[in-house]
């Protein structure tokens, strides 16, 4: 029992040094008086043919001088005619668009390889990247444009909601995302950035090359923004920051079926025993341990192992932690109300969390119309 009450203890530490961390950061305050910089937005996409064009239409809709971004649309061997949408938009559009094909540079599969390719293309001092089933914010650029000025980083991460959700499966994929969204800002605001989400990410182009872009984790399919982070990191401590406000706002959808959410996870997972991050390392087994202490006092309450009260003891510290962070990154997404599916999704993340923990270790999924494997 009194090895359960650590685990939990800890773990509400943690949330509770995270919430503290996460009400320290700065919003950016747009003002017109910011020189704006250029920004060369990198577009990596597979199979998008669906999402593209309202994409497309987002960022150019930017209120942002459209004289300092351009956009770079790298297909990754999309095979629904995703590149034909993107030809027509050219057409009537005034944005500076550009389309690269990663079929035309042999050897080149992936997301990785499609930002780089990008990267080599790009006449911008930064680089923003999202993901081609996105929305961005109208401020989108001018909100990075805003933290470069004020904070000098080297790399900006962003926050990303789901949207939508009607549903409650949509519901309890949005409450758990955002958990990691507000994990990630928090680990940023105290100087040991473990997480970042490659939908809304942004970095100089400087910093991406002096670290050798990617190089070093080219074995594993997906991780384009996590190693990249904790690379710039070491190579700039201090230098990373995190846009908190509504106008940098990134919104992806939800995982549509439980098969794709399975692999969607088991990828984020694949990246852990690759991690050269201590701390991260470290976070993900605190986490992993106070779910595991609320399943624990469960599993012997129900036996009559234990007493219901101890369960209780340890549901009400996880979950008052848990609620603590929420209830501010819930607040900047305006969702406050999926609070209330908290209880829900405690029932359900253990199980889910371990099986796919597993899973990742192997290092197999299936992903946009690819079997791919971890090494």
């Amino acid at each position: 029992m009194l090895f359960l009450l650590l685990l939990v203890g800890v773990y509400a530490m943690v949330l509770v040094r995270s919430w503290i961390a996460w009400r320290k950061l700065k919003s950016p305050s747009l003002t017109a008086e910011t020189p704006p910089v250029f920004f060369s937005v990198i577009l990596p996409v597979r199979n998008e043919a669906r999402n593209i064009l309202s994409l497309l239409q987002d960022l150019e809709w930017q209120q942002y001088p459209s004289s300092q971004y351009e956009v770079i649309v790298v297909d990754d061997h999309s095979e629904d005619g995703t590149p034909e949408l993107v030809r027509q938009f050219q057409q009537q559009s005034n944005m500076n668009l550009s389309l690269l094909f990663l079929s035309h540079f042999p050897g080149k599969r992936q997301k990785k390889a499609a930002v780089e390719t990008g990267i080599r293309h790009a006449k911008g001092e930064w680089i923003a990247c999202t993901d081609g089933d996105c929305h961005v914010s109208p401020q989108w650029l001018a909100a990075l444009n805003q933290v470069r000025h004020e904070q000098q980083p080297q790399l900006i991460s962003g926050p990303v909601s789901f949207a939508p959700v009607a549903t409650v499966w949509q519901q309890l994929q949005a409450l758990e995302f955002s958990a990691l969204i507000a994990m990630g800002a928090a680990s940023i605001a105290v100087r040991k950035p473990t997480m970042c989400n490659g939908a809304n990410i942004a970095y100089s182009k400087s910093a991406f090359l002096d670290v050798n872009g990617f190089q070093g984790n080219e074995q594993v399919p997906s991780g384009d923004d996590e190693f990249l982070l904790h690379k710039i990191h070491r190579r700039y401590p201090g230098q990373i920051a995190f846009a908190k406000g509504k106008e940098a706002l990134v919104e992806t959808p939800a995982s549509d079926s439980i098969r794709h959410f399975l692999h969607q996870r088991i990828r984020w997972a694949s990246k852990w025993r690759h991690y050269d991050s201590y701390f991260s390392q470290v976070l993900a087994l605190i986490v992993m341990g106070g779910n595991l202490a609320v399943l624990s006092a469960l599993i012997a309450a129900l036996a009559g192992w234990w007493p219901w009260w101890f369960l209780g003891i340890v549901l009400t510290t996880k979950m008052g932690a848990d609620t603590l962070l929420l209830w501010e990154i819930l607040g900047l997404f305006g969702k406050k109300r999926l609070l209330s599916l908290l209880w829900l999704l405690q029932l359900v993340y253990v199980p889910y969390m371990l099986f796919t923990a597993i899973l990742g270790l192997r290092g197999q999924y299936h992903w946009k119309g690819r079997q791919l494997k971890t090494a």
